[in-house]
């Protein structure tokens, strides 16, 4: 669920953020590189941060506990490859000379796509499963 929601906060950034950015500028002229760098990243993590504090003790057992370290680790990678582009430039230029940085940037398909198929398993095997007709209500019946 947090990843979809990074990926709603990817979508915000691209389609609303230009527009708020315009109406904050009207508000307040003196908008500068941080205030826009503040703004976007806030309308790409603030769904993830919604959403993990929604979720938060809805994984149950060890097993379950242990098997969610694998969409976590994607979705911190994707955090990563989403937020830097949106930093100031400093910070963005001293990330992106990094070792780390290069190595993500190569693997940035390979992550989203292992991100994406990981939690499509999880949802897909959380739902649940109905035991034939007598388990249905009448509106799910043909």
């Amino acid at each position: 669920m947090v990843f979809l929601s990074l990926c709603l906060g990817q979508v915000l950034v691209k389609y609303v953020a230009g527009d708020a950015l315009s109406g904050f500028a009207t508000i307040s002229p003196h908008t500068s590189d941080l205030s826009k760098s503040t703004l976007q990243l806030a309308f790409l993590f603030a769904p993830a941060l919604v959403t993990m504090v929604i979720m938060i003790g809805s994984v149950r057992g060890k097993v379950r506990r242990i098997v969610n370290v694998l969409p976590a680790l994607g979705v911190g990678l994707l955090t990563t490859l989403l937020g830097v582009p949106l930093a100031t430039s400093g910070l963005r230029g001293a990330i992106e000379s990094g070792p780390f940085w290069q190595q993500l940037n190569r693997g940035q398909a390979l992550v989203v796509g292992t991100t994406a198929f990981i939690t499509l398993l999880f949802l897909w095997s959380q739902r649940r499963s109905f035991k034939g007709e007598e388990g249905r209500s009448a509106r799910h019946r043909d």
